[in-house]
């Protein structure tokens, strides 16, 4: 009888525990996450999946989102659009995801960018190009779709002002010929005029390309007063050295998506006096105390230094998007849950978050919510990044 009796607690007490890691498990809101892990853009992807990494450490140590933890489920798009569609089918299909965090670059964005309408599942990506939440009949409905990074509208805005501001009113344009470089061609051209700017010259580069002199002859040719470059990776370093070995004396204007210590490795003393846009995190020191992402962006620089990331993968202007999309996902899920529409409609109605690249506030017709004065112009001077004079 006693022995009877100890194989039925000993059952009870083992369907306990399974029922307990049932319950448990189902209790865990899942967030998909994807990045170029591997490939050309891994230099972003792999700090940004340590980011989203670290944000969700936190939040899972505050208690999670109304008591119940994120479960992280990370893929490697590789940077190739093929494999970032097969992961949101996985994402959305298999592992039913209340979120989508990612992709890396542009062009996987709009791989993605059908598939996430169809499986109605919210996704903020940490993409550079617009197209990701602009609709149309060739680009599509961006209703599910949101972005932290900067507009490169907005980022082209910031740039022509400065440039306004210093009477340089000839530019070359010098653009990449990938998704993200046409992006930024489109509103090069597009801004110009509204900024008394005339384009003397366009070029363009494949963003694998190790030599620009071929495009930067022209672009002396035609007598700019500065040149303007659109495009992320070590390419824009390229650009940097070689007009410097072609003595061309003009000043240099990169991306928002260049501002990054790696650049500077790369280009070494031939960038001194570059400037580009950038978020207020790579001159988090220079802010004022009444900036009040000041504060937000020195906890991050903390929590980022106290993990080691920062010894392999100094902070640059990539750094925040993660936290800043996961952030406002998870504000979102604590008034909303995770029903679909609730959600995306909550994340839409955003207002006034105050992130580490900028202060967003959200609307049915920008899923950015980022203006200008969330940008600043920054240059290269004895080899770091400073306020642009």
């Amino acid at each position: 009888m006693k022995i009877v009796n100890y194989l039925t607690v000993v059952a009870i007490t083992l369907m306990l525990v399974v029922a307990g890691g049932t319950a448990e498990a189902e209790d865990r809101i899942k967030v998909g996450a994807f990045f170029d892990l591997s490939g050309p853009a891994s230099f972003i992807g792999t700090p940004t999946k340590l980011v989203a990494t670290m944000v969700v450490d936190k939040i899972n140590q505050a208690g999670g989102v109304n008591g119940r933890p994120i479960e992280l489920i990370i893929g490697d798009t590789e940077g190739d659009p093929a494999k970032a569609v097969n992961i949101a089918k996985k994402f959305i299909y298999k592992e039913k995801v209340a979120a989508i965090i990612g992709p890396t670059r542009t062009g996987t964005g709009m791989a993605v960018k059908k598939i996430i309408h169809e499986g109605k599942v919210p996704a903020f990506m940490t993409v550079g190009g617009d197209p990701v939440i602009m609709g149309g009949p060739k680009l599509g409905p961006f209703k599910w779709i949101f972005k932290s990074p900067q507009r490169s509208s907005v980022a082209v805005k910031r740039l022509y002002t400065y440039l306004k501001d210093k009477g340089l009113t000839k530019i070359a344009l010098l653009t990449a010929s990938d998704g993200f470089g046409k992006d930024g061609e489109r509103w090069l051209t597009k801004l110009a005029p509204q900024f008394d700017l005339q384009v003397v010259t366009q070029e363009s580069f494949g963003p694998r390309d190790t030599d620009m002199t071929a495009q930067l002859t022209k672009v002396k040719n035609a007598a700019p007063q500065a040149i303007v470059v659109w495009t992320i990776g070590p390419a824009g370093a390229i650009v940097s050295k070689n007009k410097a070995q072609l003595g061309i004396d003009l000043p240099l204007f990169q991306c928002h998506g260049l501002p990054d210590p790696k650049y500077i490795e790369l280009a070494g003393s031939a960038c001194e006096g570059d400037r580009m846009p950038a978020t207020k995190l790579m001159v988090a020191e220079e802010l004022p105390d009444t900036d009040p992402q000041k504060a937000v962006i020195k906890e991050f620089v903390r929590l980022y230094k106290a993990r080691g990331y920062d010894d392999q993968f100094p902070i640059n202007t990539h750094s925040g998007y993660a936290w800043d999309a996961i952030m406002m996902v998870a504000n979102a899920m604590e008034k909303a849950g995770t029903v679909p529409e609730e959600l995306r409609s909550t994340i839409e109605r955003t207002k006034g978050y105050v992130g580490i690249s900028g202060i967003y506030n959200l609307t049915p017709e920008d899923h950015n919510g980022l203006g200008v004065d969330s940008m600043v112009v920054v240059q290269v001077k004895n080899g770091k990044f400073v306020m642009a004079e």
